[in-house]
């Protein structure tokens, strides 16, 4: 079976050939594409060299996350977004045995972002989209994210958690890499519980949701959240507001506290997780949570954070059976998008 992974990033080549021809490109800069790091200048040739190497067959592959200019003019970010997804397309085009694509969206236009996803999913085969878990500040529980939901839910498309630069940590300390060594991961978690929380999940089951470095503290944190939705049920039963102990207004009042799943453990399930976890035991903690069918392959192709030589590295845990690491590799990813 093909070894797929879902989690390979790109800074466009045309983006690159601007920046060296008049150092901008839509008003961007070497900075976005993160052109400082070698592995985000690699042609193509070099990709697929490289996926060689790995032991990789098909990358699923998305834009930096530094395209994702939610924050730019939205005219200017819907421009930037179809170069970036045009790019993507022309590689799947050139080589569909080796690439598929994500595609980068203007979410701070919703309909634009809706359009522009039907449209590289109708046109281009596209299986969804990477998504940043905020876009300026507004989380996708909120009600005008309802109509993207819906959309991805009928298109049946793979929508991918990845944070942007302004994780939620930097706005604590911005030194010692804790912004993304911790931010990304708690980034993740918030993701998680938002969208269990409103009840995206119940409304729209079919969802395809797919949560970047292996779904962050959210397995981990899960028995909190549980421990909390059961908290806030029992001060309300006893005429407390739970706001005062627990903070927060969500799963605070038992006229709310009705999750169609029940407990928010309960849709850990509902998601999917790459395998970015660095440690056989983290991995080992993933699978037995969430599900061995909710585990795909995810690397962080080409970026710094890259798991490290991962087929072969999952291909040796001993605490993974032959079955479990086939799935990761392949069977999972190949289940999720639908090849």
């Amino acid at each position: 079976m093909a070894v797929i992974d879902l989690h390979a990033h790109l800074t466009p080549q045309r983006f690159q050939a601007a920046i060296r021809e008049r150092g901008e490109w839509y008003g961007l800069t070497a900075n976005t594409g993160e052109l400082e790091v070698p592995g985000f200048r690699r042609t193509l040739d070099e990709r697929l060299a490289d996926m060689d190497e790995l032991g990789v067959d098909l990358q699923v592959v998305s834009p930096n996350a530094g395209f994702y200019q939610y924050a730019n003019d939205a005219a200017t970010t819907l421009v930037i977004a179809r170069e970036c997804n045009a790019e993507i397309a022309e590689m799947c085009a050139d080589h569909p045995e080796r690439f598929a694509g994500l595609a980068t969206l203007p979410m701070q236009d919703i309909p634009a972002a809706i359009a522009e996803l039907e449209r590289v999913m109708t046109e281009f085969r596209f299986k969804g989209a990477m998504v940043s878990d905020h876009v300026n500040r507004h989380t996708f529980d909120e009600p005008q994210f309802l109509p993207f939901w819906a959309a991805a839910e009928q298109l049946g498309a793979v929508i991918f958690f990845h944070q942007g630069s302004d994780t939620v940590v930097t706005q604590r300390i911005d030194r010692f890499r804790l912004d993304n060594s911790v931010g990304n991961l708690t980034e993740r978690a918030l993701t998680f519980g938002a969208l269990v929380g409103s009840g995206v999940m119940d409304r729209y089951p079919r969802l395809k949701i797919l949560l970047a470095h292996a779904g962050g503290y959210t397995a981990f944190g899960s028995a909190r959240m549980d421990r909390a939705w059961a908290a806030g049920r029992e001060l309300a039963d006893q005429g407390v507001d739970p706001s005062v102990a627990l903070g927060g207004e969500r799963w605070a009042r038992s006229d709310q506290d009705s999750l169609a799943g029940g407990k928010p453990s309960d849709y850990l399930a509902s998601f999917y997780y790459d395998s970015c976890t660095y440690t056989e035991a983290t991995l080992r903690f993933l699978i037995d949570t969430v599900g061995i069918e909710r585990v795909v392959l995810g690397t962080d192709y080409p970026a710094p954070m890259i798991l490290v030589d991962a087929v072969n590295w999952i291909r040796g845990l001993a605490s993974l059976t032959e079955d479990e690491k086939v799935a990761i590799l392949s069977r999972n990813p190949a289940a999720l998008i639908g090849i």
